[in-house]
């Protein structure tokens, strides 16, 4: 077991925290048992003993001892270990315990032990950091759970000693996390040391030593971010002293590089500069003076080599320490001292830190520790014109930790506040002397002013972005700021809002912008703007403070000088290019529109009551505003924010809002503007609109930010409103778009988004995260069109009657189809250019991807890819197959075609592009769930596509060597990789079910174990990619196990199945609960289609067997009661069915019906091989006892208790609708297809399609204008889906309910079929079986024809296995038991066969299992009593029951009429030995003798008729019948039934005895015919020879015509007594005795000759006949 501290259990306490910090978790228990282990390694942080010569000579020596255990190591683990010593600085034997520990890492990681030593060194320092991270921020938030915040500041006290030890063992530890900061700090360098060596020497590197390197690097970052974090969280808890401050201080000089390491320590200095800075933590004013003069002092002593983090240290520090002079009481410190002085120095030493760089830096560190998926050029172009030659963090920055940024941001927000609070005055001088400034440099000559002006002190606008950026995305923080409305920051921002420059005014917006980031927040600042005043001045002159009226006129007079400006009086723009001078008042006046814009934007996305006043503002016109701010003219990055403007405003936005804003941008784009005028060619008078069009477009397509905007607008619109009710039954647009000037539709703007824009030769942009973002948008767009087109109403109006153009909210589903963006959509998906880039989208490197965040433009291009090629598969064929041909035939205007027409379908791209294949195997393990789960949907869809499945075959071979997608995966080499994923996906932890379905962990096993499942179903019989995956080897069309792989091993992917399945749980709390059956069902039903496939059956047979999975599922399982919970419900309650507990029990029985099957499996398979003790031990299992593999014997349920699930009964659901909208609906058109035509198989989203569409109808009738009638509707409709739903519930637990009750029948018969027991013992399992199934048999018989069937098939196998005629039975105590329960048997069979309307086949089985018990008992010998009991069941079971089984012996179909004449024969036969007459009555009433004879007259025709393959059957029959009429004629009044039927003239009639055997049959075998006609004669003679003995020798009417019969046919009975005595027949075809031949044919003569002696034949015919026969016998 691995020890506390150890990796694994590092691993999962972080998990804990985790699940704690999100209220997840439930076991506190175990987190505080988990926190108290670790405090020990705690303690020790990062402590590492260092290399010494006694541990290398041990190692070397060849034997080392780890944790109390000896091992002898060669010379290669010696090297490894050494080498890994060397690399981690590391004790050589701690070094050799890793590398041990690392042994089973490397080989599911598929890398070298040193390597998976190196990362699981570092991951496990990490864990713990984290974890001491998350520790020490749960026990300073006072906003956490007391109760657990508690319990975790005992457990820091324990950490820092400082619960029972002094406090300065606080500062001990930070010191310590200081000394861990200056060893990563020197370790990072030696690395970049090292590999700058290797580079220098020229000494090549492997990819393994590469990565690595890399790793080191990152890994050591984060744990110097994290000990940076840790010590920020020490000085906040008051565990550190002033001199601690000191030492970081005396540190900072050492840190040279403007990196991510000098960040990591300005949470910590900023802690410091507050806690012991301020006034308000505890400190005292003495201990602050003396820190302040020793910081004053350092700034020359001991100066930073990063001298602007040092000045942003001081800014911070005055903040703070300023607030000690705002009030003074007598007894101060600071009695006598000159403050004002003091208050001078403070001043001018701030602004001193400021002309050094401190707000430089502060806003350096803020802007640029934002993730690289916020990306917002318009505030960058803000941030850089503030900072300006400022040098920027190195890209490494930007993968900050989340926390660590918050805490960052924190600790701004102190200064911020500490700043505003303690040092007015320096802010009004801010104001004060930039105003001063401007007015001066505004004054100068223009030319002058403008290169003066970049000049400028912006102090005051860097502290309002520093404020921007420390608000930003943390809503708490703003809801705080807007809550009250006194503080200081409030106060501040009305302050800042009155009397702005330029410049002042775009930094403020940013302010107010950031601190509203919610709708409360947005709101708020929205009243904020209004209650600002108002301006009335025609020329801009703005009011004392900012508000609406302000931006809404400066951005009004703007667009009027573009409107105004003729094109001619101006020099011709470029597309995209700047603005002239001239045209803006200020230099920055462009940067302020901008920031108007963001603000404007960013308040309406989140206001619904500012975007509602926006709309409705009577003079400012916002469209027409907006798209003159987009005009060509302007600045790109003005005109994207005016795009940017108008997609906000469309927030939440209804259809009727979307027509009209796509109405007025086509108006823009196609509507020449001034500037526009300048464009076109001189001299042309007029130019058409679908040319300025075109020119709008080629404008757009010029640089990133219009672009991208304009995509991101266009991707808004076409976005459903929130007006829709899910049909998606209208164009997101006008239908007559763009009709006036070209063909509707919004074709040309698709065109622009795919064709100048993904597709454009050569792209738009070169920088590569712009390229990353546009081709995002760009496929977003096309997921959109893509995923709001309802291909079901094209589906439902092909099947269903509902009127789907009048129910539509378009004019008509042909316009639909039509005018579809998805149409010109999917056609450009098919273009070389288009598909190019959206393969090259979904491979991106894997190395990168996993490090990004999940919001980074890197992962968003993957999803968006993989997103999109999704939407494809699943539309492709109704496009190819319905729209294309629509449109080619309907278009009417000019359309470029764009698709590639060799494409068939998108599998014919991805043959050429497999390496897609591969990238999508590998994204499935990076951990990014949402990835995984898209990856895996599309995977999984190529995987069971038969195209891209097909062999490979090599040119020089023309066998195939294997499936092409396993071929490509192999051949790159990564197959181990997607294998190792998938085992580490699917590995059982019990934590993630704290968190239920929404644990990461569960969803990614639910997604790869569907992927594995739906694979195997598509191609069961054939190697593919989820056999490779999990750990088969795949040669061409056969399956094989690596002997030295993972699957000889048991470490393959399929052995984690089987551990899952094995460990995963039920459910919780006594409850079967749907997401945790869910995944033991899918795992278990990956399991069965590998044992159920003739490729893998074998192997699975052996795997299961060895893991002993069959005795691990029967200890498992648990008897379903009706208190069982599933998932909340027990199956008694009325709501069962109509939740998803029905659902849960149906995986339930799922999982059973597999595990029976194969239990059915395993016990054929030891049967085969003759294995009697696993036999013995599998039997002993089914009945109740499991023996393990070290002889304890442990109890399980029984087999015969697991037919627990046939008394749960469901009733049918009732429908009960309100009102009379649906009453003549019809479902037909949604039920599905292959499942029959029950309303059980209805599709439910076709169903609720099909009902929305009907509501539509309803409406646009006008039938539901009343609110009632509406709600009445609505209520009715969610009645039918809940009917629908029910039903399709039903039905599923009714299928699964059948399937296990087959597993379990097939189980019980092989079970007492190779049970090893006595006849007495097997007749104790028979009748325990049968007292469980009859009871049951009984039920169904009259409620469910397919449960009775299984049942009685079961009840007729164990009646052959019974051995009923046993003599060993009757010798045993339970005789009488089994006489009763075989009896009792009867009479149920009974009375299942008179059910009315019973099942045929079902009555076929029930007749067998009657003629088998019926023929047990038919020995004389046997007890009169319980032949009387059968007598008298038959006659209360009445004529009804007769008259069934009559009606099926002759009409019945298949082999049920042969069974039903079997049934009655042996009735007959009873009513012989009790000498009764009933069933002869009985069949001479149903004329059923006479059916019986006239039968004889038509088996000449049937057979040369009949198939050649049925005539055994055929015969069989007959038989059956003949022997049925020879039981009949063996009592006097049968017989005389059967004369009297014309027995004689129907067996002349049928020519059976014309036949002259001596002359052959024609036949394909001729001997077997033959025999065959003779033993029907035999069993027509019988009869003939029952009757005429019935009746007796008084009866001279049946001797004459037996008379008569033999004289008619005297040359047969000459030809058998011939065969007889072997006269003219071959000699080889002589009958020998014993022949069967010649067993028919010996009885035939002594049956003639009984009819001859009975009717004295030989005496009126020659008497030659009987000599001739008998002279050689």
């Amino acid at each position: 077991m691995e020890a506390e501290g150890g990796l694994e259990s590092l691993r999962a306490l972080h998990q804990d925290l985790i699940a704690l910090e999100h209220s997840q978790i439930r076991n506190i228990d175990r987190l505080c048992n988990e926190l108290k282990a670790h405090v020990e390694a705690f303690k020790d942080l990062l402590d590492r003993p260092a290399k010494s010569d006694a541990s290398r000579k041990k190692l070397e020596s060849g034997t080392i001892q780890i944790e109390e255990n000896d091992y002898a190591v060669n010379k290669e683990f010696q090297e490894s270990g050494i080498q890994l010593a060397d690399a981690l600085n590391l004790d050589e034997l701690r070094a050799a315990e890793l590398l041990l520990d690392a042994q089973g890492d490397a080989e599911l990681l598929g890398r070298s032990p040193i390597v998976s030593a190196v990362i699981n060194f570092h991951e496990k320092r990490q864990f713990l950091l984290e974890c001491l991270r998350m520790l020490f921020r749960n026990a300073g938030n006072p906003d956490f759970d007391e109760a657990m915040r508690h319990k975790q500041l005992e457990i820091v006290g324990d950490i820092l000693e400082v619960k029972d030890g002094p406090a300065r063992n606080g500062s001990l530890f930070t010191r310590k996390c200081f000394k861990a900061m200056a060893d990563i700090e020197q370790w990072i360098n030696d690395l970049a040391e090292r590999y700058q060596g290797t580079l220098a020497l020229g000494q090549s590197m492997t990819v393994e030593y590469d990565e690595i390197m890399g790793f080191q690097q990152s890994s050591l970052a984060q744990q110097h971010e994290s000990l940076g974090a840790i010590v920020t969280y020490l000085v906040k808890g008051s565990y550190t002293n002033t001199e601690d401050f000191f030492q970081l201080l005396q540190h900072m000089p050492t840190i040279e590089r403007w990196n991510h390491i000098a960040v990591h320590y300005v949470p910590a200095i900023a802690a410091f500069t507050s806690e012991y800075g301020s006034p308000d933590n505890g400190g005292s004013l003495r201990e602050a003076r003396m820190l302040h003069k020793r910081i004053m002092d350092g700034r020359d002593s001991s100066p930073w080599a990063l001298r602007n983090l040092q000045a942003a240290m001081v800014s911070w520090w005055l903040a703070e320490y300023s607030g000690w002079y705002l009030e003074q009481r007598l007894g101060s410190p600071v009695q006598g001292a000159d403050l004002e002085a003091e208050a001078r120095a403070r001043s001018d030493a701030f602004l001193q830190a400021l002309k050094d760089g401190a707000f430089h830096c502060t806003l350096s560190i803020c802007s640029q520790i934002y993730p690289d998926d916020i990306y917002d050029p318009a505030r960058n172009g803000l941030t850089d014109y503030l900072l300006r030659d400022t040098p920027p963090l190195p890209t490494e920055t930007l993968g900050t930790n989340a926390l660590f940024r918050d805490l960052l941001l924190e600790q701004m927000e102190s200064f911020i506040n500490a700043f505003i609070s303690n040092m007015p005055d320096t802010l009004r001088h801010f104001q004060i002397n930039e105003d001063d400034q401007r007015k001066k440099i505004l004054g100068s000559a223009p030319s002058q002013a403008r290169s003066t002006l970049y000049d400028q002190d912006l102090d005051l606008e860097r502290f309002l972005v520093i404020t921007a950026y420390t608000f930003d995305q943390r809503i708490d923080a703003a809801e705080a700021f807007w809550e009250d409305p006194d503080s200081n920051l409030y106060g501040f921002l009305q302050w800042a809002a009155k009397r702005q420059s330029t410049p002042r005014v775009g930094a403020f917006c940013e302010l107010l912008r950031s601190i509203s980031r919610s709708e409360e927040c947005a709101t708020a600042a929205h009243t904020f703007l209004l209650d600002q005043g108002s301006t009335k001045t025609a020329r801009i002159r703005r009011s004392s403070s900012l508000n609406w009226n302000q931006v809404f006129s400066e951005l009004t007079l703007y667009a009027a000088k573009i409107r105004e400006t003729p094109g001619s009086s101006r020099p011709p723009i470029r597309y995209g290019g700047k603005a002239n001078a001239g045209d803006i008042d200020e230099p920055e006046s462009a940067l302020m529109l901008e920031c108007y814009l963001r603000l404007m934007a960013h308040i309406c996305k989140e206001s619904s009551e500012a975007r509602s006043w926006l709309w409705t503002h009577e003079t400012f016109k916002s469209l027409e505003v907006l798209f003159t701010l987009a005009d060509v003219s302007v600045p790109p990055r003005l005109q994207a924010c005016a795009l940017a403007t108008v997609a906000s405003m469309l927030t939440n936005k209804t259809l009727e809002t979307s027509l009209f804003v796509w109405a007025a941008m086509d108006q823009w784009t196609s509507s020449p503007t001034s500037s526009m005028q300048a464009i076109l060619r001189p001299g042309k008078p007029t130019t058409p609109m679908i040319c300025m069009e075109e020119v709008t477009f080629q404008a757009l397509s010029k640089t990133f930010d219009q672009a991208n905007e304009f995509v991101n607008l266009l991707q808004t619109l076409v976005c459903p409103g929130v007006d829709e009710i899910g049909l998606h039954d209208t164009l997101p647009f006008p239908e007559q778009l763009g009709s006036s000037y070209r063909m509707a539709g919004i074709e040309p703007y698709i065109d622009f988004a795919f064709g100048k824009i993904l597709a454009a030769k050569p792209p738009i942009v070169d920088d590569p995260v712009q390229s990353q973002r546009l081709t995002n948008n760009v496929l977003q767009f096309a997921a959109t069109c893509l995923s709001v087109f309802n291909e079901n109403l094209v589906i439902l109006a092909n099947r269903s009657t509902i009127a789907i153009d009048r129910a539509m909210e378009a004019s008509s589903l042909d316009v639909y189809a039509r005018l579809h963006p998805f149409n010109r959509v999917m056609e450009w998906m098919f273009n070389d250019g288009v598909l190019a880039v959206l393969f090259a989208a979904s491979n991106q490197d894997l190395n990168t991807v996993a490090a990004a965040s999940p919001g980074s433009p890197i992962v968003v291009s993957v999803l968006r890819s993989i997103e999109v090629m999704n939407h494809i598969l699943d539309l492709q064929s109704t496009y190819f197959e319905i729209l294309r041909p629509l449109v080619k035939v309907q278009t009417t205007g000019h359309r470029n075609p764009v698709l590639n027409p060799t494409l068939a379908s998108f599998e014919d791209s991805v043959a050429t592009n497999l390496d897609l294949v591969v990238n999508l195997g590998l994204y499935s393990g990076l951990g990014n769930q949402e990835l995984a789960i898209n990856s895996l949907k599309l995977l999984e869809r190529l995987s069971s596509s038969r195209r891209l499945n097909a062999s490979v075959t090599p040119v020089s071979r023309q066998r195939p060597i294997g499936n092409r997608l396993v071929g490509v995966l192999e051949q790159h080499g990564d197959l181990e990789r997607v294998r190792t994923s998938f085992i580490l996906g699917l590995q059982y932890d019990d934590r993630e079910l704290d968190l239920g379905p929404g644990a990461p962990g569960w969803i990614i096993k639910s997604v790869m174990l569907d992927f594995l499942s739906h694979c195997l179903a598509a191609l069961p019989d054939r190697p593919n990619l989820a056999h490779a995956i999990l750990g088969f080897a795949c040669t061409g069309a056969k399956l094989s196990i690596d002997p030295d792989g993972a699957f000889a091993r048991g470490a393959s992917l399929f052995h984690s199945i089987v551990r899952l399945v094995a460990e995963y749980p039920d459910g919780l709390d006594d409850a079967i609960q749907l997401w945790s059956s869910s995944i033991r069902q899918k795992a278990m039903r990956i399991i069965s289609i590998l044992r159920a496939s003739p490729l893998t059956y074998a192997v699975a047979m052996a795997e299961l067997r060895a893991a002993d999975f069959l005795f691990a599922m029967f200890l498992r399982q648990a008897v379903i009661t009706p208190n069982t919970n599933f998932d909340g419900l027990s199956i008694r309650d009325g709501n069962f069915v109509q939740t998803d507990s029905a659902l849960v029990m149906e995986q339930y029985l799922d999982q059973r019906c597999t595990l029976l099957e194969y239990a059915s499996s395993e016990l054929r398979l030891v049967a085969a091989e003759g294995a009697p003790t696993q036999k013995a031990r599998i039997l002993s299992t089914l009945f109740g006892s499991t023996t393990m593999l070290d002889g304890t014997q442990l109890r399980n349920v029984p087999v015969f208790e697991l037919l627990d699930f046939l008394g749960a009964d469901f009733s049918a659901p009732v429908l009960s609708p309100l009102s009379n909208v649906f009453a003549d609906m019809d479902f037909t058109a949604a039920l599905d297809p292959n499942a029959g035509t029950t309303g059980g198989a209805a599709q439910l989203h076709l169903v609720e399609q099909l009902l929305a569409l009907k509501l539509n109808e309803v409406r646009k009738s006008g039938y539901l204008e009343d609110a009632q009638d509406q709600e009445k509707a609505l209520l009715d409709a969610e009645a039918y889906m809940a009917f629908f739903r029910t039903q399709k519930n039903l039905q599923s637990l009714d299928e699964v309910k059948l399937q296990t009750l087959k597993a379990w029948s097939n189980l019980m018969a092989l079970a007492i079929g190779h049970c090893d027991l006595d006849h007495g013992g097997r007749a104790s399992l028979v009748l325990q079986t049968l007292q469980t199934v009859m009871p049951k048999l009984e039920r169904y018989a009259i409620e469910s024809s397919s449960e009775a069937l299984l049942l009685a098939r079961l009840v007729q196998t164990l009646f052959l296995q019974a051995d009923l005629k046993s003599s060993a039975l009757d010798q045993t105590k339970i005789a009488d038991l089994a006489e009763d329960r075989f009896f009792q048997i009867f009479r149920t069979c009974l009375r299942a066969i008179n059910v009315p309307e019973g099942d045929i086949n079902l009555r076929e089985v029930l007749y067998n299992i009657c003629f088998r018990y019926l023929t047990s008992i038919a020995d004389p010998s046997n007890s009169k009593s319980r032949q009387h009991n059968i007598s008298q069941t038959v006659k209360i079971s009445g004529k009804k029951t007769i008259d069934i089984i009559c009606d099926d012996a002759y009409g019945g179909s298949g082999t049920c009429r042969a069974s039903a004449v079997l049934f009655l024969d042996a009735l007959a036969a009873t009513a012989v030995i009790e000498k009764s007459s009933y069933m002869i009555d009985s069949l001479a009433r149903t004329n059923f003798i006479v059916v019986l004879i006239e039968a004889i007259r038509d088996i000449p025709n049937e057979l040369r008729d009949g198939e050649p393959q049925d005539i055994s059957l055929l015969l069989s029959y007959y038989n059956s019948k003949l022997s049925l009429l020879l039981t009949i004629s063996q009592t006097r009044s049968g017989a005389t039934q059967v004369i009297n039927a014309s027995l004689f003239q129907t067996i002349r009639d049928s020519g059976l005895f014309a036949v002259d055997p001596d002359l052959g049959i024609s036949s394909a075998d001729p001997t077997s015919a033959v025999s065959k006609y003779y033993t029907l004669l035999l069993a027509v003679i019988r009869v003939i020879a029952a009757v005429l003995v019935s009746r007796g020798p008084q009866n001279q009417q049946t001797i004459e015509q037996t008379k008569h019969f033999l004289e008619d046919n005297r040359s047969l009975v000459v030809s058998v007594f011939k065969r007889q005595a072997g006269i003219g027949i071959g000699a080889g075809s002589v009958m020998m005795e014993g022949d069967e031949m010649g067993m028919v044919v010996d009885e035939l003569v002594e049956l003639f000759v009984l009819l001859m002696t009975r009717t004295e034949f030989i005496d009126v015919s020659s008497r030659r006949i009987f000599h001739l026969a008998f002279s050689f016998s």
